[in-house]
């Protein structure tokens, strides 16, 4: 069975706790990584710079604490592999429903959570947020 790597409960540790639950479960079936938790004013305004983000500190959901966004990834990380992210994707959505059936997960290639990725102009396909 799969299991995070130090770093990876690092970040996680930096997130809600629901977002914890419902990784902690999807790591026992897919092999991921977490990419990021929590983001300070620095990280967030890098994020922005590299492209990685549209919102400014502290307009972010990372930026938070704890972090109402996780930043996670099949492992190993292809960045090429869309439907890979797409499949995990549908995992993560599937298991926040059935773990926290009331409360809004949102994923960084569906950011109004209607199943329709083609009204998307920012993909961020690691990203996850709790909506509340």
């Amino acid at each position: 069975m799969p299991k995070f790597g130090s770093k990876s409960r690092e970040r996680l540790s930096t997130c809600d706790e629901r977002l914890q639950d419902i990784a902690s479960e999807v790591v026992k079936h897919v092999d991921c990584t977490v990419l990021c938790g929590h983001r300070n004013e620095k990280d967030q305004n890098s994020a922005v710079a590299k492209g990685h983000s549209k919102a400014t500190y502290p307009n972010g959901r990372h930026n938070a604490y704890p972090s109402l966004a996780i930043d996670i990834s099949p492992y190993p990380v292809d960045w090429e592999d869309y439907e890979r992210f797409t499949l995990f994707a549908g995992f993560f959505l599937g298991v926040a429903k059935m773990m926290y059936p009331d409360v809004k997960v949102i994923w960084g290639n569906d950011w109004d959570g209607d199943f329709d990725t083609k009204d998307t102009g920012f993909r961020d396909y690691p990203h996850f947020e709790i909506r509340e």
